[in-house]
């Protein structure tokens, strides 16, 4: 196999002839450009062996002394009659990136990476009972989903006829005095086909624009501020990447009795004086909607805390529940008549305790 034939050049050829020679015919054979072709690979691969053997100064000298690439009777093999080694004046890169970006992504060899949906966000409204118990909630979004017209590609479907402007080849051809050029077709952009025409449906976007309502669940125990994540409903990924996610961020409404402090639950019941001195059962409510009955023993203070176990709030984290805080407030009953105003001195000369500190004054 003789290497200046492989590469279409005479055996003086000067290293710039031998790297547009290069070029020129890795334009033609590359496998990117030929997927699926075993001649073209097979041949790729002598052109590739020739340009990195007739490009290197010391591995040129000794192919031109006869030491390499022989064959058994000792002489250089000459193959690939008949290619066009017309083309000249093709710019040289510097590496192999820089020498195939045009051919290749002309052919579709540097395809888009893919990229995945954005994320949308959504705010809903609950009460205090709805986030409570959980609660099923229908949300209105606007999304970019996949064109279903193109699958995405933005174009149209069906396989597009030879490009009229390069007969098929990809590529056009114009002689300027005894040279001749050849460079990739603009009207198909080296590909050989007629450009498909862009999706009507989606303008060529490969999406649409869609608003649809999505039922979101929510869970039970949510607390005001808390986000939910339904997966894979944001909007539609590009070039067969996965769709983003909606978060829902959830506001809850306050109570007139409950107030959530993590997974409790708190409240303040009014007592009477007497319930405080004298002990009793009280059915209170709970914030699941039924009552607990709270056990007041005798003695108690306003302010004094009791705790109802796992009659909270659901945690997120493992579903236990937390506690229901009961907080007492003593209420002074109203004294409406000489009587009751009698019994409460009688009380207070009875009981003979003293709520205030030594030494301090009685006020009138």
């Amino acid at each position: 196999m003789d290497l200046y034939v492989v590469l279409g050049l005479a055996h003086g050829a000067s290293e710039l002839d031998i790297k547009r020679a290069y070029r020129r015919l890795a334009r033609r054979y590359h496998p990117d450009i030929n997927p699926g072709d075993r001649t073209a690979a097979a041949r790729f691969r002598q052109i590739v062996e020739a340009y990195e053997t007739l490009v290197d100064p010391q591995r040129r000298s000794r192919y031109d002394s006869g030491l390499d690439v022989e064959d058994g009777g000792g002489r250089r093999a000459s193959g690939f009659e008949g290619f066009d080694f017309s083309m000249r004046g093709v710019d040289h890169s510097a590496t192999f990136g820089d020498l195939f970006a045009d051919v290749l992504a002309a052919h579709g060899a540097r395809r888009p990476s893919p990229e995945r949906g954005a994320d949308l966000h959504q705010t809903i409204a609950l009460g205090f009972d709805e986030a409570f118990a959980g609660v099923v909630r229908g949300v209105t979004v606007t999304r970019r989903e996949t064109c279903r017209a193109c699958a995405g590609s933005g174009r149209t479907r069906g396989s597009p006829g030879p490009c009229p402007s390069c007969e098929g080849s990809g590529s056009v051809r114009s002689v300027r005095g005894h040279m001749v050029f050849a460079r990739s077709c603009a009207a198909c952009g080296g590909t050989g086909h007629q450009r498909p025409h862009a999706c009507e449906r989606c303008g060529g976007a490969g999406q649409q624009t869609r608003s649809e309502t999505v039922q979101v669940r929510i869970p039970p125990g949510i607390g005001d501020g808390d986000r939910v994540r339904v997966p894979g409903t944001g909007n539609a990924g590009l070039h067969g990447a996965p769709a983003g996610d909606l978060y829902i961020a959830v506001h809850v409404a306050a109570h007139p009795v409950f107030r959530r402090a993590g997974d409790d639950v708190h409240m303040v019941l009014p007592i009477a004086i007497h319930e405080a001195a004298l002990g009793t059962r009280i059915d209170v409510p709970a914030p699941d909607g039924g009552v607990a009955r709270l056990r007041v023993p005798p003695g108690t203070q306003s302010g004094q805390r009791f705790r109802l176990r796992e009659r909270g709030a659901a945690s997120a984290r493992d579903g236990r529940r937390g506690d229901l805080v009961v907080e007492v407030r003593l209420m002074l009953p109203t004294v409406l008549d000489e009587r009751s105003k009698e019994l409460l001195r009688e009380f207070g000369r009875i009981n003979g305790e003293s709520v205030r500190a030594p030494g301090r004054g009685d006020t009138e």
